[in-house]
């Protein structure tokens, strides 16, 4: 049983994320972790993130869908969980996937209003009103995850199924998002250099490959952007690399988001061998592994411009703002590039997929995968009931 609750917290921690450009939705872990009608069990337990996860990546219709979690410190010494439970969310926090704060419930509301994200919720926000006037105006965008008759989902807390856009980071967002900050703090895995650690039980393991255009938005103390981690006022690093927000499509279905940045490729391909590339091998047919190559198309931004390079054995094909008529096609042979303009969409083979995020409003996937898949048998009825 404790090996698969730690293969299922592994599938679970690859949904969580403190990078604005991915993340689709914020919560609270404290509150979460307490949904104790999901399954009737103890009273904490991590297993019921996957749940809210996977509702959410049911609403979008989207494998991949990763989460924006906030945590009170608290909950890194909280005896409702196990302690291998504990020693992943201090993990997490090291590792700068979650921001482990004193009040998580203000910043996850600051962090929807800067991101334009859903707030994931059972929450009533009543004194927040005036200054987050959007939970009122925008009902959609408060989502309480609730038991069904078909399993746990996401409701507008105002009733009714959820039906929400993303509007997009606010202007006060948009601007913090621009630039790179650095927190005086030393170590610090938010506002640091990218070297993670933060000072915690697992600074020695701490990942070390956090892309600056990663980073989350500071936090609002009397206007100065501040860490929300240390209270500590950040000071300016310049401006932040250039990034764009892609979708890998398989048959029609969104699978999988990445970002490209100015300061790092993307590799995609079936398996690619460099890190923090993207692999499409689960995804693929038979025929299609056959033809897409370990390494196929690499992803640059130069000087703003989004640029495709063919590194495959059998090439692969542009089609000019996303055109499906085959005399429109453009070829991209081995070793040639292109750049992307608009709607335009790199194809690997015939189904097979990527361009920017906002060429597809709907992500298409009836049946996401879960992160429950390797969760013990009791999580799996808990999803399945009725």
């Amino acid at each position: 049983m404790r090996f698969e609750i730690s293969k299922v917290l592994d599938a679970i921690e690859g949904r969580v994320c403190t990078d604005p450009s991915l993340a689709r939705a914020v919560l609270d872990l404290a509150e979460v972790v307490r949904y104790t009608d999901f399954d009737g069990g103890r009273p904490a337990s991590m297993l019921r993130l996957g749940i809210v996860i996977d509702a959410l990546s049911r609403q979008l219709e989207e494998d991949s869908v990763p989460v924006y979690p906030v945590v009170h410190r608290a909950l890194l010494s909280d005896a409702d969980l196990t302690s291998n439970e504990r020693m992943v969310v201090r993990r997490w926090a090291d590792d700068g996937l979650v921001e482990v704060l004193p009040n998580p419930v203000e910043r996850m509301l600051e962090l929807a209003d800067l991101l334009g994200l859903p707030v994931l919720s059972r929450m009533r926000f009543d004194g927040m009103l005036g200054r987050y006037p959007w939970l009122s105006s925008q009902p959609g965008r408060l989502l309480a995850p609730v038991n069904s008759p078909n399993g746990p989902t996401l409701v507008a807390q105002a009733g009714g199924k959820a039906v929400w856009t993303s509007p997009g980071p606010s202007p006060t967002g948009a601007k913090l998002l621009s630039r790179l900050w650095r927190c005086p703090e030393p170590g610090c895995v938010l506002f640091g250099d990218g070297g993670g650690g933060g000072g915690g039980s697992f600074a020695d393991l701490a990942r070390s490959d956090r892309e600056p255009g990663g980073q989350p938005p500071p936090t609002l103390r009397g206007g100065a952007p501040s860490c929300p981690r240390h209270d500590r006022r950040l000071t300016d690093a310049g401006p932040r690399p250039d990034a764009e927000v892609l979708s890998v499509r398989v048959g029609g279905q969104v699978r999988r988001r990445f970002v490209v940045s100015a300061d790092r490729p993307v590799m995609v391909g079936r398996a690619p061998e460099e890190s923090g590339g993207v692999v499409l091998g689960q995804w693929l047919s038979e025929e299609a592994r056959r033809w897409i190559s370990r390494n196929h198309v690499r992803f640059e931004l130069r000087g703003g411009d989004l640029v495709a390079f063919d590194v495959s054995t059998n090439g692969s094909g542009v089609r000019p703002g996303g055109s499906m008529d085959e005399d429109d096609r453009i070829a991209l042979k081995q070793q040639a590039n292109r750049v992307l303009r608009g709607g335009d969409i790199v194809e690997l083979y015939p189904g097979v997929q990527i361009g920017r995020s906002s060429n597809w409003t709907s992500g298409g996937v009836i049946n996401p995968t879960s992160v429950m898949a390797e969760a013990p048998t009791m999580a799996m009825r808990v999803i399945e009931r009725p």
